[in-house]
């Protein structure tokens, strides 16, 4: 009569990760969501190259998924950069530089509310530098 009861309201269920239909844990689509929104933050320090980097530095050997969203959100600031620093080099680029900021902050949101539900989301127009 050692054994608890699991349906005792006063038990505590046994506790295994939550993972979604994608066999990922919370944990792993959480933090695949923040290397895709932590640019918005870092971009505030004009560095939004450095939250993806900062995810992939923890992450690229514990877990796949999220050491592969760091990497797409790092190569699509790359390309982002590239883009805003040709704009602003030419005249005609600043009047668009505003926009690809703001197709840019689109795509992020986009990017991460996939990553949150699992999916392995790629960036379109990226040049993809860390491989």
């Amino acid at each position: 009569m050692s054994d608890a009861n699991p349906y005792d309201p006063g038990s505590v269920p046994p506790q295994k990760p939550v993972t979604s239909s994608a066999g990922l844990t919370e944990e792993e689509r959480t933090w695949g969501m923040l290397a895709h929104i932590s640019p918005l933050i870092a971009g505030l320090v004009a560095l939004p190259f450095l939250g993806p980097l900062v995810v992939w530095m923890m992450y690229k050997e514990k877990s796949e998924f999220v050491s592969d969203q760091a990497k797409e959100s790092l190569n699509f600031q790359i390309a982002v950069l590239i883009v805003i620093v040709i704009c602003c080099a030419t005249c005609v680029g600043i009047v668009l530089a505003p926009v690809v900021a703001i197709v840019a902050i689109v795509y992020q949101i986009i990017a991460a509310m996939e990553a949150n539900k699992g999916v392995w989301y790629r960036y379109p127009y990226t040049i993809r530098l860390i491989k």
